[in-house]
């Protein structure tokens, strides 16, 4: 699999980047950065102390010419100069961008009646088994008990809720045939008044090196459940994106996420 990172000297880039180098079915062919960054021109690999012949750059283009996949966990606006490319060198994509905006999405939705793409909040394979477990608990536990979803970020994070957090709750709500947006409830402060029967609430920490942790609790009378997932490494999000890049190998066009990609779709 010829493979391209997005946003390659971040936290995330440099990952998969070691990931794609350590494996035996991929090479990288692209790094990709914002016209900004002191590392242009640099090696990919040079954090590593290995060459790969991989320049970064911040010319698309250049970036996408011989890539079959990229793979893309950048803030929305990158991403969406990033897709514009990519349609016109028919590159397809593995997203895991979050905070797109419902313009952003349509256009990804637009791109997909030409070129495959994996849109999803969270790569990890275990993060999309939970939300198996919580569509399975919350349809369950669909009387009598109150649900919030607690998540907590490394300090650099800038969108929150957390993409994974929001799906969390977008799964639960399908499952108790709701609308997200009808019934979630994302700050409180002052006098609030009394819980609504039926919300969804959402609770956000950031702070030091947190990888992601997603903790949903199913409060009623007399127990509680709670269904978490903690993250203590990025390898999970390189993995997954790797099952993504694999999957997309026999897709010639359309939008699917984690839940395609594991076979875990109705």
């Amino acid at each position: 699999m010829k493979i391209a990172i997005a946003g390659a000297t971040g936290r995330m880039g440099k990952m998969l980047i070691e990931a794609i180098l350590n494996a035996s079915d991929a090479q990288l062919v692209g790094a990709l950065e914002h016209g900004s960054c002191t590392q242009l021109g640099e090696d990919a690999g040079a954090f590593l102390g290995k060459k790969t012949g991989v320049l970064i750059t911040a010319d698309i283009a250049q970036a996408l010419s011989d890539a079959e996949f990229l793979i893309d966990f950048t803030r929305p606006e990158g991403t969406m100069a990033h897709l514009a490319v990519a349609e016109k060198t028919a590159t397809k994509m593995i997203i895991g961008t979050t905070g797109l905006s419902a313009e952003q999405i349509a256009s990804l939705k637009k791109a997909s009646e030409k070129l495959a793409i994996v849109f999803a909040p969270n790569m990890s394979v275990g993060v999309n088994a939970t939300f198996k477990l919580l569509e399975l608990a919350a349809k369950m536990l669909n009387q009598g008990y109150d649900i919030e979803i607690i998540e907590a970020h490394h300090r650099h994070k800038v969108d929150a809720p957390s993409g994974t957090a929001l799906k969390m709750g977008e799964v639960i709500a399908d499952a108790l045939g709701e609308k997200l947006d009808d019934v979630a409830v994302y700050a409180r402060e002052g006098h609030t008044g009394e819980r609504k029967e039926g919300s969804i609430g959402f609770a956000t920490i950031r702070g030091g090196d947190i990888v992601g942790d997603h903790t949903v609790l199913f409060a009623g009378d007399g127990e509680r459940i709670e269904i978490s997932h903690k993250s203590s490494s990025r390898q999970s999000y390189a993995q997954g994106s790797f099952r993504a890049a694999r999957f997309l190998q026999s897709q010639v066009a359309g939008l699917y996420d984690m839940q395609d990609v594991l076979g875990l779709r109705k």
